[in-house]
């Protein structure tokens, strides 16, 4: 696997022992869980300098929530959402990720110097692959089964995880066909769309083998989500202790980006990790560090 993500104006290192954290941005008013809160541009952009400081590797902006059941917002709404704080912050010496599946917004926020592209449909949108093809930023392929309006009503699979690492290995290969650098790409399983609880503990138990056959990195989205309640029986607020506990899980089977809400927690966590790092997890890791 490559050392490094290409990712728009920054190299991204993925071999420091640690994985990235990427802070959650919503600048929606119905996300499943800050919805409303960071909606104003005074209140996105304190949020993204909070997230700064507490150390985030990268932050991810969104204008569309895709929690289940939800309904799709217009092209304009999404763009008077994103834009002005993609504007803002573009100078703020962090990665700025545009959590998107609409090829024009993708195209619009590039022009503006989006570093990463984060597609929860996997760039199957007609004109996604040709919106990122020739732009030098990084490009997140989830898989998601259905749609957010009805994926969580009834998800099967025969086998989650040959399923969703068969997915993202085709995905990854029309994205070669059309010129993309594999150093540009990394891969999320995508927990919580189209999965029951049994799907996703599958899924977070084979990072490594789904990293290991697509040869890039994953990133893995678990904080707050509904998965976590039904383990804990805690509501979205209480669910801190659990989100830590899950990126700690990913991070001992390999995964090389967490996707957050709570960013300081999961710095402090992921530096007594890293501190602590022993036996075969740990070892696996380092030696695969020392030969990359």
């Amino acid at each position: 696997m490559q050392a490094i993500l290409q990712c728009g104006r920054y190299n991204l290192p993925l071999n420091t022992g640690r994985p990235l954290v990427m802070g959650i941005l919503n600048v929606t008013p119905d996300s499943f869980s800050d919805g409303g809160q960071f909606y104003s541009l005074d209140l996105a952009l304190s949020q993204a300098e909070q997230m700064i400081a507490e150390g985030v590797d990268i932050i991810d902006i969104g204008g569309e929530s895709s929690r289940p059941g939800v309904q799709p917002v217009s092209l304009e709404e999404e763009l008077r959402r994103v834009m002005p704080i993609l504007y803002a912050l573009r100078d703020c010496g962090k990665p700025l990720s545009i959590d998107t599946y609409k090829p024009q917004v993708m195209r619009e926020a590039i022009a503006a110097g989006a570093d990463l592209i984060n597609d929860i449909k996997g760039f199957r949108e007609h004109g996604a692959v040709e919106a990122v093809a020739e732009a030098d930023c990084a490009l997140c392929i989830m898989h998601m089964q259905g749609d957010p309006q009805s994926m969580q009503r009834d998800p099967r699979y025969g086998d989650a995880v040959q399923e969703v690492s068969g997915f993202l290995s085709d995905r990854v290969k029309v994205l070669e066909q059309a010129g993309v650098a594999r150093a540009r790409l990394c891969i999320d399983p995508g927990f919580g769309f189209g999965k029951t609880l049994e799907h996703n503990l599958a899924l977070l138990n084979n990072i490594g083998k789904m990293q290991d056959e697509t040869g890039l990195p994953v990133l893995a989205g678990l904080s707050r989500k509904s998965m976590l309640g039904s383990l804990t029986g805690k509501p979205v607020e209480g669910r801190l202790a659990g989100s830590l506990a899950a990126a700690l899980a990913a991070t001992a089977q390999g995964a090389r980006i967490l996707r957050v809400h709570d960013v300081a927690e999961t710095v402090d966590a992921l530096k007594v990790w890293t501190a602590t790092m022993v036996g075969p997890v740990g070892t696996k890791q380092k030696q695969e560090e020392e030969q990359e």
